[in-house]
């Protein structure tokens, strides 16, 4: 079976000399053919957008994205974008299928799961950013000749005020903790008492714990990679890193959690699969929790006892909260 591709001269300098256009094309043909005789060639008006996305996502999206934002690509892809254009070809995909499908991600129902109902103008942004990078990847690898997505304008993001938990919630909360693994039940009271993001409670290590000054030490956070690799990165700004005090009863909370972290480690003996770390929060073998794991689980657990809806995140600002609360000033809560 024949294969065929068009050659676009872009260069007016090849035009100029018979020789210099003749050893382009035939530098061309030797990588067409190379390409065919390898089984890698795919004709452009038989590729499914579902198959260039297997091409965009290994030959430019596991180099070149953070192992969060694949991870958010991927999820979107996954649930949304592949469902609506995975069995079309990739040439049959216009400006106007996009704007449609952006459109009836503001309708209700639009969102799955836990949260039901509108999706955020956050979440529809990123699908357009999807989008847009998956076919700038096709024009510049010459499929196509324009991208769809550029005639589309950009979701404009509102973004949703933050309703911490107040005090009468947090009482609410913490008692329904006291039915919950000690391991989420301790991450959640130290976010609430620290103020630290997830990938900082992540990150956290038994030595960064000062059992006699009673000082947490915050210098990093912890991402799962898709092979289950743990990486650990310095804490997400200058201001992050610090040392935080902690009140008496976490502490005792504490010491509590890290006896029964001992335990489960002699039980684990040679399955021990922690490696160098000794993460303060991770599986009882010692591995990492994946980045979204304490996400899913508090999701869960609000869902389960009934407490509104907040994002894990939430905690965070829910700490800060309660501090201004107590009369402590606001300057001191963001330092």
């Amino acid at each position: 079976m024949k294969r065929y591709k068009s050659i676009k001269i872009d260069d007016p300098a090849l035009l100029k000399t018979t020789k210099r256009l003749k050893d382009y094309l035939n530098d061309e043909l030797v990588k067409f053919k190379i390409e065919v005789e390898a089984g890698e060639y795919i004709a452009p008006e038989k590729m499914t957008f579902e198959v260039f996305v297997q091409e965009w996502e290994s030959k430019y999206a596991r180099k070149h994205l953070a192992e969060k934002t694949l991870y958010t690509y991927q999820s979107n892809l996954r649930t949304r974008i592949l469902p609506t254009f995975g069995h079309l070809k990739l040439d049959q995909i216009k400006t106007i299928h996009i704007v449609s499908f952006l459109d009836s991600l503001t309708k209700d129902g639009a969102r799955k799961g836990y949260r039901e109902g509108n999706l955020s103008a956050g979440s529809i942004e990123i699908n357009h950013r999807v989008l847009k990078n998956i076919f700038s990847r096709a024009v510049e690898w010459k499929l196509l000749k324009q991208n769809p997505v550029s005639g589309v304008k950009k979701p404009v993001v509102k973004h949703k005020e933050i309703i911490p938990y107040d005090e009468s919630e947090v009482q609410l909360m913490l008692q329904a903790l006291q039915n919950e693994p000690i391991h989420w039940r301790t991450m959640v009271t130290l976010a609430l008492t620290t103020g630290l993001r997830r990938g900082e409670l992540l990150g956290l290590k038994w030595h960064h714990v000062d059992w006699e000054a009673g000082i947490l030490s915050v210098t990093q956070s912890v991402s799962l990679s898709p092979a289950g690799i743990a990486h650990v990165k310095e804490s997400k700004t200058k201001s992050s890193k610090g040392k935080v005090a902690l009140p008496t009863s976490m502490l005792d909370e504490l010491k509590e959690y890290y006896n029964f972290k001992l335990q489960e480690r002699e039980k684990i003996g040679e399955l021990w699969n922690g490696g160098m770390y000794n993460f303060v929060f991770c599986h009882p073998d010692g591995k990492a929790f994946h980045q979204e794991r304490p996400y899913l689980w508090f999701r869960e657990f609000l869902k389960k006892n009934k407490l509104r809806y907040i994002k894990f995140h939430t905690l965070r600002h829910t700490s800060a909260t309660l501090l201004i609360n107590q009369g402590v000033h606001a300057k001191i809560i963001s330092e």
